[in-house]
């Protein structure tokens, strides 16, 4: 009878936790799915930005919309702020007050993923929705006309303000979701989101606005709007906005952190 050493580990179980960063891959994987095979979020998350850019192109001249750079160049960054709010705030706070009513976050807080590695895996699912926005939205402004020229400068403040936008209304929508009851955090969270789809200068620029376009500068929707459309319709890197959001991202992240709670 042979007697050649059996490897080891082929008949002893070794149990562990996996790797952080495959547990933190698989919760992206898993909340990605989640937020694409939910109705309401496909409609926040696509639907409702493709409707807005294409309405706002074809009734700017009916309304008296007047823009220098042309109605698409202008609503194109716009539409892809509005986005980033619709996904990182309300559909984030929305889902994850729901998590907390049914418990989900309880159990998740009981497995071997740490609580880090849950938020992780929820940015990641946003930035990977975000990745499709902007190539529905981007896909739909080219073929209205859409002509962008950012240069380098202006794709690296795009991204930049993008991702600055994604870190503040993310928190912002979980230190709502997280202070809330599920219900009131659903209807707090769409009723943001339409006040500052409306008057937060997130679609049209502030200057559209008169006097109160420079106190609309200040919100994050008026931050992430505006810096979007400096990065991609002028190429500069938008410092103003860019700090602007990184301040909300730090006052969303202390309510977090100060007034979550995980059940």
């Amino acid at each position: 009878m042979s007697t050649s050493p059996v490897p080891s580990g082929t008949f002893t179980p070794r149990p562990g936790a996996a790797p952080f960063h495959k547990q933190v891959l698989a919760q992206t994987r898993m909340e990605t799915r989640l937020l694409l095979r939910n109705g309401e979020q496909l409609l926040l998350a696509l639907v409702i930005p493709v409707i807005v850019l294409v309405g706002g192109v074809l009734a700017a001249g009916r309304v008296g919309l007047d823009f220098p750079a042309g109605a698409v160049n202008t609503l194109t960054p716009g539409v892809l702020a509005l986005a980033v709010m619709s996904t990182s705030f309300t559909s984030l706070a929305i889902a994850t007050g729901f998590e907390r009513r049914y418990g989900v976050l309880k159990r998740l807080g009981a497995s071997p993923l740490p609580r880090s590695g849950l938020l992780l895996g929820k940015v990641g699912a946003l930035l990977a929705v975000e990745v499709l926005q902007v190539v529905v939205i981007g896909v739909v402004a080219l073929l209205l006309g859409w002509s962008p020229s950012p240069g380098l400068v202006g794709l690296l403040g795009g991204a930049l303000v993008m991702l600055l936008g994604t870190a503040a209304f993310a928190s912002l929508g979980l230190a709502l979701a997280g202070a809330l009851r599920a219900e009131a955090t659903l209807a707090a969270a769409n009723l943001v989101y339409l006040l500052l789809m409306a008057g937060g200068a997130v679609v049209i620029p502030s200057t559209s606005y008169g006097a109160v376009g420079p106190l609309l500068e200040l919100l994050p929707s008026g931050a992430l709007g505006n810096g979007l459309r400096a990065a991609l319709m002028d190429g500069t890197l938008p410092v103003v906005p860019l700090l602007v959001l990184a301040a909300w991202a730090a006052v969303g992240t202390l309510l977090t952190s100060r007034t979550f709670k995980w059940e």
